[in-house]
């Protein structure tokens, strides 16, 4: 008998019982990581970033790649992340790389420091610019693949049991403030605490802090800081654009097919732009609701911002001084500020600033 009789007339079993194998597809098994987060579920915005990029892993993998999203404290502490994915506890974290300036000052430019970048500004410098690649660097001393995954926009300038009108309101003034912008508060006169955005409420209720600051209005709201202070300031000089970070850890990373790493580029890609998207959308009518609630708003002082961009430019000085990693990031990131800045003026702030004077 012919071959191709016998393969046209013999069944499966008779195929394998004369030793004949048919071409099978081999499938990719699946995957199945943890993503640990340092803040709280009941913040829908920061916290939903990381929901957001699970979804479009699995989605864009077929439901090959899951993800599990856990909040701060769930699988470690908020602040113990960076162990985490750096010792492999868990594949992946989401949060504000600012929180870790102790291990190394250098992580906060990774998020914001004071009088740093605009959001704007931080994605033109990351994507197109040298950020990415200074910080892919910097990080690999940590077992750590960063990707940018986040971004809140220019923040407000925190809740206050007391009327703030002069720098020596500051002298003395116990406020829970994210990261490195503790640094800068210090040398004017404050006292930073370090405190995870599930516990703030409480630490301001019960005074054992003056004040706080978070994120803006949406955030803010839901946190409940109106409740137990009525004095709302901005800008935040020390959060002008905080950019939130996916880090991964390396070795999970390079188990991954080309396929798998494109997967993660592009859904820590989209949940980055729509994190903010979210907030803009979301913050105006929030303000409207505090106002409404007789919340004083009130715009910082200009010594108590003079003060702090001295400080801040005094402490970058002596960082570049003692801190390698610092010297060769910051000189490419202020470079990249000050041009950008001098472009925004004539574009962004002419077009901003004509149309915030309308009534629309």
């Amino acid at each position: 008998m012919e071959r191709r009789q016998f393969i046209q007339h013999a069944g499966l079993a008779g195929i394998l019982a004369a030793g004949i194998a048919p071409a099978v597809r081999a499938e990719s098994p699946a995957i199945r990581w943890r993503l640990a987060s340092s803040f709280p579920k009941t913040l829908d915005t920061i916290y939903g970033a990381a929901e957001t990029f699970a979804a479009k892993v699995k989605d864009m993998s077929g439901g090959k790649f899951e993800i599990s999203v856990h909040p701060g404290g769930e699988l470690m502490p908020p602040f113990g992340v960076v162990d985490g994915v750096q010792q492999g506890t868990v594949e992946c974290a989401h949060t504000a790389p600012y929180y870790f300036f102790g291990k190394d000052e250098t992580f906060a430019m990774d998020c914001a420091i004071p009088f740093g970048m605009n959001s704007r500004q931080m994605n033109a410098w990351y994507y197109d610019g040298n950020g990415l690649s200074l910080f892919r660097e910097f990080y690999k001393t940590y077992n750590i693949v960063n990707f940018p995954m986040g971004n809140t926009g220019a923040q407000m300038g925190g809740w206050y049991r007391k009327d703030i009108k002069t720098l020596e309101d500051i002298k003395g003034l116990k406020m829970r403030i994210g990261g490195f912008g503790g640094k800068v508060l210090e040398r004017i006169g404050g006292v930073p605490q370090n405190i995870p955005g599930g516990e703030i409420y409480q630490a301001l209720e019960k005074g054992t802090i003056d004040a706080t600051e978070w994120v803006g209005p949406y955030d803010d709201q839901k946190l409940g800081f109106q409740k137990v202070a009525k004095n709302y300031m901005y800008p935040a000089w020390w959060e002008g654009g905080p950019q939130l970070v996916l880090y991964v850890n390396n070795k999970a990373f390079d188990g991954l097919s080309a396929e798998n790493k494109a997967i993660i580029q592009a859904a820590s890609t989209y949940a980055h732009v729509e994190m903010q998207a979210k907030y803009d959308s979301r913050n105006p009518k929030a303000i409207k609701e505090l106002i409404a609630e007789g919340v004083q708003l009130q715009q910082m002082p200009k010594d108590i911002m003079d003060a702090a961009f001295k400080a801040s430019e005094e402490l970058y000085a002596e960082l570049s001084e003692k801190n390698a990693n610092w010297k060769k990031i910051y000189a490419d990131f202020s470079a990249a500020r000050r041009d950008m800045n001098q472009w925004f003026r004539v574009t962004e702030f002419g077009f901003d600033s004509y149309m915030q004077s309308q009534k629309l």
